[in-house]
């Protein structure tokens, strides 16, 4: 411990770049999954019909409860029924998971289709712990 703390005061230009280094990494990689949205914002595209949910969890947990009218297309399975979104490119799809683990991975793929993609922020736990309402 005391040769670390030797080390971080001698070099502590290099500590500090490489701190700022994995942030921008971090926030970077954090972006390109898309944009995070609250469930007030996803409310508001929905009733606007400018939005599509699309719930990545597996099969189980979607049943468990889910967003109304969300799409259910599973993170493991979405690079070959990508397909089934092409009907709403023109509109915004929102990606959502359980805490957020799978939305920017799904969104990258998606992004990269040309799609445009938001998280919601939280995933479905926040969505129920806001007393929000779910289809089973």
């Amino acid at each position: 411990m005391e040769l670390f703390v030797t080390f971080v005061s001698e070099q502590w230009i290099l500590v500090s770049v490489l701190v700022v280094l994995i942030y921008a990494y971090a926030w970077t990689e954090k972006q390109k999954g898309g944009t995070t949205i609250s469930h007030h914002q996803l409310t508001r595209l929905v009733n606007s019909d400018s939005a599509v949910v699309v719930d990545v969890r597996d099969a189980a947990e979607y049943k468990a409860g889910h967003i109304v009218d969300a799409l259910n297309i599973p993170h493991a399975s979405l690079s070959s029924r990508s397909k089934e979104l092409d009907t709403h490119k023109g509109k915004t799809i929102v990606l959502v998971d359980k805490m957020g683990q799978h939305a920017g991975a799904a969104g990258r793929q998606l992004k990269a289709l040309d799609f445009d993609i938001v998280r919601l922020e939280g995933g479905m736990t926040d969505w129920q712990s806001n007393n929000l309402p779910v289809v089973k």
